[in-house]
């Protein structure tokens, strides 16, 4: 079968299912990528500890599970699935949240008048660190990801839609616009958006600095525990080393968007999911099999950067002093 016949094979209804995959998948990138964008966009920290803390969130989710006794109610239906899911939500959220307020205070706050690269050690210092934990909690394997519902299958225009894809991107869209409402209406949003401006001139205005930016790392590290637990949900297992690749993707997906824009952190995590999903789908058609997936996402960010440097959404803003 020559290109153009392997490229067309599946038709409209494959390109389709890929999407869908590929939204999904995306969607939990875009969570991770939040958390990452917020804090640079405010302390200008590549805060590379967050793709842990995401890891993290999916062994916290497990052991809330567990302790709810989640086994028991496997095949319970969409309702106890959807009530679980909620509680486990709430409870890894906060757990994450908490642990981002302890990396910031530990890692970060005596170095914020450092010069940049100490707390960039610093932060390599502590996604090591991090990682370990989670190895040590949880062992170097796999472990597997209760299912919380009976995934039904829905069939819209000939593709399939499962209820883990549906429930994943739209709680996903859910956050991700409430974060939206919170930074552009609170007043606790708009001295987060001051503070990315001008430290000195948001003090003046009576903005109390450093609590704002704890409180940037506890909604991102919140916003990563909850994707912690919804990727254990739709991959159904869990390993150590997931903080590293998925952390290292949405962080891929803010710069693409625009690092420092929470849209942006949104956009660029869906092309990536999407550009995943085509790469491992249609990748063998031009000889290159999946394990090109990753060459092909960053061969596509390169490109985008190389013709517009500040990403997709991104503005030229001057350097904080």
């Amino acid at each position: 079968m020559d290109v153009m016949g392997c490229l067309t094979s599946g038709g409209v209804q494959l390109f389709l299912q890929q999407l869908v995959n590929g939204l999904a998948k995306g969607s939990i990138y875009s969570l991770i990528a939040l958390g990452y964008t917020m804090v640079y966009g405010i302390v200008e920290l590549i805060n590379f500890a967050h793709g842990d803390i995401f890891m993290l969130g999916s062994f916290i989710a497990l052991a809330l599970l567990n302790l709810m006794g989640v086994t028991a109610m496997i095949n319970g239906g969409i309702g106890p699935g959807i009530a679980l899911i909620l509680v486990a939500l709430l409870g890894t959220a906060l757990l994450t949240g908490l642990l981002g307020i302890t990396v910031e205070r530990v890692a970060y706050k005596p170095l914020r008048h450092a010069p940049r690269l100490a707390p960039l050690i610093s932060a390599i210092g502590m996604s090591f660190i991090l990682q370990n934990i989670g190895q040590i909690w949880r062992g170097p394997a796999a472990v597997p990801f209760p299912d919380l519902f009976v995934n039904t299958q829905f069939n819209i225009l000939g593709v399939r839609v499962g209820l883990k894809s549906i429930l994943v991107f739209v709680t996903c869209v859910v956050i991700m616009a409430a974060l939206t409402l919170y930074v552009q209406r609170t007043r606790r949003g708009k001295a987060m958006r001051a503070v990315a401006q001008d430290y000195d001139t948001s003090s003046l205005m009576g903005i109390n600095v450093n609590n704002t930016i704890t409180l940037t790392f506890f909604i991102g590290s919140l916003l990563a525990g909850a994707g912690g637990l919804i990727y254990g949900a739709y991959i159904g297992s869990v390993v150590f080393t997931q903080g590293y690749q998925a952390g290292l993707k949405a962080f891929t997906a803010a710069v693409l968007g625009g690092i420092g824009n929470i849209p942006g952190a949104m956009l660029g995590g869906l092309l990536i999911g999407v550009l995943e999903a085509f790469s491992d789908q249609y990748g063998s058609c031009v000889g290159l099999g999946t394990q090109w997936t990753n060459a092909i996402v960053f061969a596509v960010l390169i490109l985008i950067l190389v013709f517009r440097p500040r990403g997709l959404l991104g503005q030229q803003v001057p350097e904080k002093a």
